[in-house]
């Protein structure tokens, strides 16, 4: 079983955690979510710092990354997570829906 962690702009929170489920359900991966709160909450610088550090040490841990780009759209933190993903050799994987 691949691990995968999701990548993706949160615009697209609520896509990301259907593909997941349906990456897990139907292709068997075992995939690292990077959206968890359901409310609008705003982070704190801090809390941000805290996200994106926990975000890289899930890419650390993946054998890849699975980009969703919804109509094509990669923002430049899935930019950076992409170049980060690859200078570590890890596959990279796109979702896109357009």
């Amino acid at each position: 079983m691949k691990t995968y962690t999701i990548c993706g702009s949160m615009r697209f929170a609520k896509d990301m955690k259907k593909l997941a489920y349906a990456l897990e359900t139907r292709k068997g991966y075992n995939i690292l979510q990077c959206v968890y709160c359901e409310d609008d909450v705003v982070p704190t610088d801090e809390e941000l710092s805290r996200l994106a550090d926990a975000h890289y040490r899930k890419i650390d841990l993946s054998d890849g990354i699975y980009v969703v780009n919804m109509d094509g759209y990669i923002g430049e933190s899935v930019k950076k997570e992409i170049a980060y993903a690859e200078k570590l050799g890890k596959e990279v994987r796109y979702h896109y829906n357009g």
